[in-house]
């Protein structure tokens, strides 16, 4: 798939509110400080004018952001039209109690409301592997049935031995198929072909 444009398309800041709808419609979540943003970027191929904000202090976003990304499918270069949708960062401690407690109802309440959603991208950091709260995230997406695949940030932070050894651990932990978990690298943009491939067959296996 090859990105032409993109522009934000609007906010959703608090649950049971609803996104501009209209287009299908994939999520990308994982815990603040994973490296979303970055990767959301870098997919887009938006690295020197970004349409996610990327910030020192995790925890900034607070909102369900929409993204209009129209496209040219890989396979027969017709334009497909969708929203990516940019979920909060979730888990980060130093955020205040009462900020993380505001982010389930939001994140739930999307992923339960939304009639466009066609799938789910979950971002776990490579060098740590699935924290609790991503692996409650895993298990909620499988309890609604909702297309998931994993992607693995930060990879170029990892040697080669180490890397290996995490992309199986990993695998192992979360029972995935190999074809489910992309290793992603923002800074380099490894595995950026392969997540927009991925991303594509969301949007193609979800058509009526």
């Amino acid at each position: 798939m090859k990105i032409r444009t993109v522009e934000f398309a609007g906010a959703v800041a608090s649950p049971g509110a609803r996104g501009p709808g209209g287009l299908p419609e994939v999520a990308f979540a994982g815990r603040s400080n994973v490296g979303k943003s970055s990767l959301i970027n870098r997919l887009l191929g938006r690295t020197r004018s970004p349409v996610a904000r990327v910030s020192g202090s995790p925890g900034k976003t607070r909102e369900v952001n929409f993204f209009l990304v129209d496209a040219l499918r890989s396979d027969t270069s017709e334009p497909v039209e969708f929203y990516l949708v940019d979920l909060p960062g979730y888990g980060y401690a130093r955020v205040p109690a009462t900020v993380r407690q505001g982010w389930k109802p939001l994140i739930e309440g999307y992923l339960k409301g939304s009639t466009g959603l066609r799938g789910v991208v979950q971002l776990v950091d490579s060098r740590h592997g699935p924290t609790g709260d991503d692996l409650r995230m895993l298990e909620f997406l499988a309890a609604l049935s909702v297309p998931t695949l994993v992607a693995l940030t930060k990879v170029d932070k990892l040697k080669p031995t180490q890397r290996k050894k995490q992309m199986t651990a990993i695998g192992d932990r979360l029972g995935l198929d190999p074809d489910q978990v992309v290793p992603f690298s923002a800074r380099t943009g490894e595995g950026r072909e392969a997540l927009l491939e991925s991303v594509e067959t969301l949007l193609t296996e979800g058509e009526p």
